[in-house]
């Protein structure tokens, strides 16, 4: 009969992985559909998905504390335990992602703080300087070629781009991922605006990003503005209200 509770605490650990991943996704997608303000109840439904992968573990170690009273662990109880163990790793990822999230709810909530320098090439090799841009309204958005709203997007910005650039307006789009991959895409969505690349004369400021699409929104005098709206609609008024202020 021991040997029986072993093995089950064995296949326990053994089976923990894949509790844990499928726990998250169960629980995040049940709190995802249930949301009304999927902006302002991320934290939650991305703690409560958390524990719920750490659960699978847990049950592992208090059938590991139950048997641990009766007799000593055998060899497979302890590897049992150990993979049980190593399973708890698995939160690192969407602890990772908090933390990244939270950064970047707070620089797109930066209001009047002069924005960071950055300078890059875009996919065709030119140097851009945000430095060079004073006296202009600067839009940068963080896109990548598996994001889906971002790719419903562009077009807008792109329409935007060629409707206020003789007004003052510069949309710049930034990548992190590899150059052939950026030209790829864009050969089939083709946009006027300049795309640059990610390199280390970025900051970490526009690399924290955890949702896409993301926008940083920057007036005449080199200085942040939130976007409150995130809509197409949104995102014009905000620029219109930018290119109507003049530089101080």
């Amino acid at each position: 009969m021991a040997r029986i509770r072993f093995n089950r605490m064995f296949v326990a650990g053994l089976l923990a992985p894949v509790a844990a991943v499928v726990s998250y996704i169960i629980v995040y997608q049940v709190l995802t559909t249930a949301s009304h303000n999927l902006n302002g109840d991320w934290l939650f439904r991305l703690s409560a998905a958390t524990v719920a992968m750490l659960l699978p573990s847990v049950f592992v170690f208090v059938l590991a504390a139950r048997q641990r009273r009766r007799a000593p662990l055998t060899a497979l109880s302890k590897l049992g335990i150990a993979i049980a163990l190593l399973t708890l790793g698995l939160a690192a990822r969407p602890v990772t992602d908090g933390v990244l999230r939270s950064k970047q709810e707070r620089n797109m909530a930066m209001h009047d703080v002069a924005a960071p320098l950055f300078e890059t090439a875009d996919v065709d090799g030119h140097l851009f300087r945000l430095s060079e841009q004073k006296g202009k309204v600067v839009l940068v958005n963080r896109w990548a070629t598996w994001c889906g709203p971002c790719l419903v997007e562009m077009p807008e910005l792109d329409g935007l781009y060629r409707d206020r650039k003789d007004q003052g307006l510069v949309v710049f789009g930034l990548s992190d991922q590899e150059i052939g991959i950026q030209k790829k895409f864009l050969q089939k969505t083709s946009v006027t605006y300049p795309m640059l690349t990610m390199s280390d004369g970025v900051p970490g400021f526009y690399r924290d990003v955890a949702r896409f699409k993301a926008s940083f929104l920057i007036d005449r005098n080199g200085m942040l503005h939130p976007i409150a709206d995130t809509s197409s609609t949104g995102i014009r008024n905000a620029v219109d209200l930018l290119l109507a202020s003049g530089v101080h």
